[in-house]
């Protein structure tokens, strides 16, 4: 059979092999450098319709990446198995411990923003990107969490509309208040009031019902996974 030169050289094969695996490395963290280049930029253009008042848009999953690694061309040495074996286990450098001597990860802890019963749950599929909480007339309405008024509007449909930035890349969005007691760019404290419910209207109207979304990295979360009503 037909040998090239180059294969009878001592090192050439161990040399092609490493090259291959290094080409291969390369393509996948370009792959995943474009993915998240992607995400940052859906995020700031939600971050954007969300300011706007408009419906960010939602992505939904699509088909699994096109680049896949083809595990025949590197094979796990010992030593790389042990270091797998030690960050899915347990121990100071497990990936399920944090950075700070090797306690539990906190939770993210979080508060109910009012008081009263949940009468529709959040359904992306419906384009429920929050939930609808009924409470009486006039009840206090606090923030979730530590953080910066980004928003505070008051439309004909949504009657005051405030938006909070929290920490770890979560907005957290309080429509159909009857009251703002915030002001845009101000600090606010997990608990601390910034508004109230609509109240009953004069004729004898149905108020508005209050809303209560929650985003994270720019998509839609549901708030019952974070907060216990």
């Amino acid at each position: 059979a037909y040998t090239p030169v180059l294969e009878l050289l001592p090192g050439y094969r161990v040399e092609a092999a490493r090259s291959r695996e290094n080409l291969m490395q390369s393509v996948i963290r370009l792959d995943s450098m474009e993915r998240m280049m992607n995400d940052m930029i859906t995020y700031n253009n939600n971050i954007a319709l969300i300011m706007e008042g408009k419906t960010p848009v939602v992505r939904t999953v699509g088909k699994e990446d096109s680049i896949r690694t083809n595990k025949t061309l590197v094979v796990p040495s010992r030593e790389d198995s042990l270091l797998r074996a030690e960050l899915e286990g347990e121990g100071p450098y497990s990936l399920g411990q944090s950075t700070g001597g090797g306690a539990a990860r906190k939770p993210i802890e979080m508060v109910a923003p009012i008081e009263g019963i949940v009468i529709e749950r959040f359904d992306i599929k419906r384009e429920n990107f929050g939930i609808r909480i009924a409470a009486s007339p006039d009840t206090q309405i606090v923030a979730a969490d530590d953080g910066v008024v980004v928003m505070n509007l008051w439309t004909p449909e949504t009657g005051y509309l405030i938006e909070i930035q929290h920490s770890n890349n979560l907005i957290s969005i309080y429509k159909n208040l009857s009251k703002s007691l915030v002001a845009k760019g101000q600090r606010i404290k997990r608990g601390g009031v910034i508004g109230s419910n609509t109240e009953v209207l004069a004729d004898g109207g149905d108020a508005k019902i209050f809303e209560f979304e929650l985003w994270s990295n720019g998509k839609p979360v549901d708030p019952e996974s974070y907060i216990v009503f």
